[in-house]
């Protein structure tokens, strides 16, 4: 099967990634259609954003929400703009699509999804499967002497925690954190709502201040009390000059030697690792449950001993808040203190952790075994949506 008709959407909480499986990169553009108090009439679905000229007050109208897809009308609003003439310009009707579907997707949701692909754009065919999955598998053809791998897939909406034996996703065992990045987003802006300016209404400008200047501390209580020093002696103070969408566009970190001329601005001290905390202290907002690190050992725990040591070698962590500076470094050191002293804690990370599910949608469609598990529009016809049920792993 030719790459050019196959199309890889690995369709986010936050962001959609999507391309051709010949492209080298993907488009990523946020999955919602917002509205912006500059132009009232006017929605912006994905990438249009780009042409606001004040973002100011952004308004989301997210399909996803709390990780599974609620607003149908939104959600197809933004696939017929990504798959027509203004952006990809794909013939869906030749085309074979691989999308992503949430873990433990309802059942109800998959049936829509596959009903909508199949029956109102009449795709060619269909695979709907787990981004982790993608992962797992691009990450066992890369390192085809592992047999196991455990994925930490840090979301927009929860971190879930899948393992993998020699290729197969172990359901019973995967593992959900209700944290992810939106949590995050909004912690900050209601601390810097208290603390300084009421930034309530700007969730787009604060989850760009989070991405530019939020790190993970590897050590919490020094960090901390480095915070409270004055002047050099704190490394973690940044002001943060926010956009007025005249002449700043987007919001920067001021550098040390520039003196202030006026514009707005943030100062970021420990919030830029007290924020991050949240996923490794989830208790920190009232949620109780286990941060990422002891989550991992939670998991790797229900297998075998002798799986188990596979498992602390190959963790594989994806997704947009495995970006954060100092991220790896910090599950390592927490994996490796909980970890039994014989086996080997190894964390591996791609260089841009948000596209890799989409990496490895790209590589399995090289796989020979790939065309066995599409379902054809007429095996749709002929089976329904109980064929789509045997043959997808979601």
């Amino acid at each position: 099967m030719a790459a050019k008709h196959i199309f890889v959407l690995d369709n986010g909480g936050f962001n959609i990634k999507a391309g051709f499986a010949n492209n080298a990169e993907p488009r990523v553009m946020p999955n919602a259609v917002m509205k912006a108090k500059s132009e009232r009439r006017r929605p912006f679905i994905g990438d249009q954003l780009d042409e606001c000229r004040d973002v100011s007050g952004l308004y989301y109208i997210l399909p996803v929400q709390k990780g599974y897809l609620i607003n149908w009308d939104t959600q197809k609003d933004v696939w017929d703009y990504l798959m027509g003439k203004d952006c990809f310009n794909v013939h869906i009707n030749s085309t074979s699509l691989v999308l992503t579907q949430p873990y433990l997707n309802f059942q109800s949701i998959q049936e829509g999804i596959c009903e909508y692909w199949f029956e109102e754009v009449e795709c060619e065919s269909l695979l709907t499967i787990n981004p982790g999955t993608l992962s797992a598998y691009k990450y066992g053809k890369e390192n085809p002497s592992e047999l196991c791998c455990l994925v930490v897939d840090c979301g927009y909406s929860f971190t879930h925690l899948i393992p993998y034996v020699q290729g197969k996703k172990i359901t019973e065992f995967v593992h959900r954190i209700e944290i992810g990045g939106k949590v995050l987003t909004n912690h900050l802006k209601d601390i810097i709502s208290y603390r300084q300016l009421n930034v309530m209404d700007e969730t787009y400008v604060i989850n760009q201040l989070k991405e530019d200047t939020c790190m993970v501390s590897t050590d919490f209580n020094s960090d901390m009390a480095l915070s409270q020093k004055r002047g050099k002696d704190n490394p973690f103070v940044v002001d943060y000059i926010l956009p007025d969408f005249t002449t700043i566009r987007r919001g920067y970190v001021r550098p040390k030697d520039e003196a202030g001329s006026g514009e707005q601005v943030i100062r970021m001290n420990n919030e830029r690792f007290a924020v991050p905390e949240l996923l490794f202290h989830p208790s920190d907002i009232g949620i109780q449950q286990m941060g990422i690190s002891e989550a991992i050992v939670h998991v790797i725990e229900q297998f075998p001993s002798e799986v188990q040591s596979h498992l602390y070698k190959n963790i594989l962590l994806i997704g947009g808040s495995c970006s954060l500076l100092n991220f790896k470094e910090r599950v390592e050191k927490d994996v490796r203190t909980m970890a039994p002293a014989e086996c080997e804690v190894r964390i591996n990370m791609t260089s841009n952790p948000v596209t890799d599910a989409w990496r490895g949608g790209c590589s399995l469609t090289k796989d020979p075994q790939f065309s066995s598990q599409l379902v054809t529009r007429r095996e749709y016809e002929e089976h329904g949506f109980s064929l789509c049920l045997q043959r997808f792993d979601v």
